[in-house]
């Protein structure tokens, strides 16, 4: 069979089993939109700004395990695309970043929007490479499907030189779908392991992260909770095991109960599953330090790199996330392992987690979390960008299924609407609300427009209190009374979201949060609740303008 680079490419990706492609049109990939638009397996997903378009597929690979694939164009396309792939290598999510490019023959003379882009992306992607050869598409795709999904998850970029994807004739053969190494861990490492728990006197986990999946979710909670060990989550990875559960210990990163705090740095051993221990999940690497002193260590990752890279290990587990928590869950041998700690945990988080009842605000942010876990679905998706408003959600929702939870580690601005466009797509029969602060919704507001365009169900809570939150707290912090570049003018964002043929509502107290929620709940569409906030209700841990607390 015989065909287009550009339908060769297409059928590769039918092949690998993609099913969902976000783009921003451009000239330098035309054949590619031609051939997409034939294909029924693949549906084509028209953005209005390519950040917004690798939100969406960062996103998409979390609802999916797959990679999330995008398409843009070269220059000010890929640039503006950067973001998302700078996302997905810090949240080790899969992802294929296809860029039109310059023709070969026009490389390398700085012809129009011409970047170097395996140079230019190689920093920030597992790999970045130039497909010259149409012959060789389906070698590409292949790897390039293995290279995103496999050890830890990230992005992948290829550049498509226009006028390869324009050559006909090519009778390369489809390469059959990729299949994800999933490594069992060794018996005896695991009964290595099962003994230094079992030595252990604090024991505390830390899981959720790269390759980590409801298979893992599920055994591992299993096994946390015959042993009674506390379960605590990574940075923004709070549906790695559900806060239902009875050994869940709440959430580390900015503004994490401070008896979970107290319990890291007393804890004599850390089975961490998953997670890198960044600096958010760490505290800038001070709760858990890097040689980690009078702690034991046991670090379970797919990709061996990562394993010894910052942290001293003392039991280096180099598995997949299921595999190894299926194997946790089996071992028969756990049964004499007893610890009350973990119910001591959850019961500390439980506490945290409760929301006060007493207004301390016009709108109470935390009385208005009160109300979201009374009106929203227990198993909402809950997708935010970054923010000094996230710490509410982080610190009062309960993110009971799975995945419920999309919000970058990176700390990237604009991600919720995107990745609430995603997760609707992907997921139309589940609640799903985008979570942002003022600063952050702007960003990527245009994405409603897509949103409109798909007639997708969308809730947006904004919460706006006229200045870039966390910033300002920092400046505060660093400069005391000297406020510089962080007050913002805002729009009615209300009347925005009708102007995207949604409905809106501007709250100023908890009584019209209350009662706009449920009427947005009511209808279908674009809803958003324009909620204003004081400047002085900064913090879900309690910090304010005027009497901050470092993070």
């Amino acid at each position: 069979m015989t065909r287009t680079a550009a339908r060769l490419l297409v059928d590769c990706l039918v092949e690998q089993g993609a099913s969902r492609a976000f783009t921003v049109p451009g000239e330098s990939f035309l054949p590619v939109l031609d051939a997409l638009s034939d294909c029924d397996a693949i549906q084509t997903v028209t953005c209005r700004q390519e950040g917004g378009v690798t939100f969406m597929a960062c996103a998409d690979a979390t609802m999916t395990g797959q990679p999330g694939i995008a398409f843009v164009t070269r220059g000010p396309g890929a640039t503006n695309a950067s973001i998302g792939v700078h996302v997905a290598m810090q949240d080790s999510q899969p992802m294929i970043l296809f860029i039109g490019d310059v023709d070969r023959s026009m490389r390398d003379r700085e012809g129009f929007q011409e970047v170097d882009f395996p140079a230019f992306f190689a920093p920030i992607a597992k790999w970045s490479a130039r497909i010259d050869d149409a012959s060789r598409i389906p070698e590409y795709i292949a790897r390039a499907w293995s290279t995103a999904i496999s050890g830890r998850p990230g992005p992948v970029v290829l550049a498509l030189p226009e006028d390869m994807l324009h050559e006909d004739g090519i009778e390369s053969p489809v390469r059959p779908s990729v299949v994800k190494p999933a490594q069992a861990p060794c018996p005896d490492v695991m009964a290595t392991m099962m003994e230094m728990i079992g030595d252990a006197a604090a024991p505390l986990a830390i899981v959720g992260g790269a390759g980590w999946n409801a298979r893992a979710r599920h055994y591992f909670t299993e096994f946390a909770e015959r042993i009674g060990l506390p379960v605590a989550t990574a940075f923004r990875r709070q549906d790695a095991i559900s806060p239902s559960s009875s050994v869940y210990a709440g959430n580390l990163g900015y503004g994490p109960s401070p008896k979970l705090t107290e319990r890291v740095k007393a804890a004599d051993l850390l089975l961490v599953v998953g997670a890198r221990l960044g600096e958010a999940t760490t505290d800038g690497y001070s709760l858990i330090t890097p040689d980690h002193p009078d702690q034991v260590l046991i670090h379970v990752h797919p990709d061996p790199q990562e394993l010894g890279r910052v942290y001293r290990t003392d039991l280096p587990v180099c598995a997949d996330m299921a595999e190894f928590s299926e194997s946790a869950a089996l071992w028969d041998e756990s049964d004499v392992i007893d610890f009350d700690c973990g119910a001591q945990a959850h019961a500390e988080w439980q506490a945290w987690n409760t929301p006060y009842e007493e207004a301390r605000y016009d709108l109470d942010l935390a009385l208005a979390m009160a109300t979201c876990r009374r009106l929203l679905p227990a198993d909402a998706i809950i997708c935010n960008g970054a923010g000094n408003f996230a710490g509410w959600w982080h610190r009062y929702w309960p993110y009971a299924g799975y995945p419920s939870q999309l919000a970058p580690t990176a700390g990237a601005m604009g991600y919720g609407v995107p990745a609430a466009v995603a997760a609707a797509m992907r997921e139309p029969d589940r609640c799903v609300v985008a979570a942002a602060g003022d600063g952050d919704f702007l960003m990527n507001a245009q994405e409603l427009a897509t949103a409109a365009q798909y007639g997708l169900d969308l809730l947006v809570i904004v919460f706006d209190n006229s200045t870039y939150g966390t910033i300002r707290m920092h400046q505060e912090r660093e400069y005391p009374g000297r406020e510089a570049s962080t007050h913002l003018a805002n729009p009615d964002f209300a009347k925005l979201a009708e102007s995207f043929g949604g409905w809106g509502a501007r709250v100023e107290s908890n009584a019209e949060f209350d009662e706009a929620l449920e009427a947005a709940l009511q209808k279908k569409g674009i809803r958003l609740l324009h909620c204003i906030t004081d400047i002085e209700q900064l913090s879900a841990a309690g910090a304010t303008v005027s009497g901050l607390r470092s993070r």
